[in-house]
């Protein structure tokens, strides 16, 4: 199956669950994620802002504001697709851009290095083993992790993990996925 497909199964899979087992995935994968070294670790955390038919993000940037962490968020620049994280400190910061995706406003939020931070939340639609992944499509998280020396995780549902996807030179897998019921390190 190529990315294209595998996306359209992610997409299908993620509109799939009813609002009482998203919310039971939910509060397993961050109660793991709350409960980690990593998370204890990270002084600067790096979150999208996320949309309802995703895994919420909300509890892990109120969780961040409550324990003195930094959050950061994504602002997607679409013509050269990359990402640049700014600080967020309010959800007054945001605007909403295409698609309905809320990120930081450059008049409201201040940027920060990549080297900041500490631990990123990296998002998808379906992962394999070897932490591959296949995303929305347009490439902005693979141009970010790059040369990014920070720790990534994605919190992912188990049916979001399958055992291989196709994957290119310019791909990069995150090292840890946590699902409802495990715990990868890659």
């Amino acid at each position: 199956m190529n990315k294209n497909k595998w996306r359209i199964k992610g997409k299908s899979l993620l509109s799939s669950y009813t609002e009482a087992e998203k919310n039971d995935i939910e509060i397993s994968i961050h109660n793991q994620l709350f409960q980690s070294s990593l998370w204890n670790s990270a002084e600067v955390v790096a979150v999208t802002v996320s949309l309802s038919h995703e895994w919420s993000t909300q509890p892990i940037i109120e969780k961040a504001w409550e324990q003195g962490k930094k959050v950061v968020v994504p602002k997607c620049n679409p013509e050269l697709k990359t990402l640049t994280f700014y600080n967020l400190q309010s959800y007054e910061q945001l605007e909403v851009v295409y698609y309905g995706l809320q990120e930081p406003s450059p008049a409201k939020a201040e940027a920060v290095k990549k080297e900041e931070i500490d631990l990123l939340v990296v998002p998808g639609l379906i992962f394999d083993r070897k932490g591959y992944r296949i995303g929305f499509g347009g490439g902005f998280y693979d141009r970010f992790l790059a040369d990014y020396r920070g720790v990534t995780v994605s919190l992912v549902s188990k049916k979001q993990v399958t055992r291989e996807l196709p994957f290119e030179g310019f791909d990069i897998p995150v090292q840890h996925i946590i699902t409802e019921e495990q715990w990868l390190t890659i």
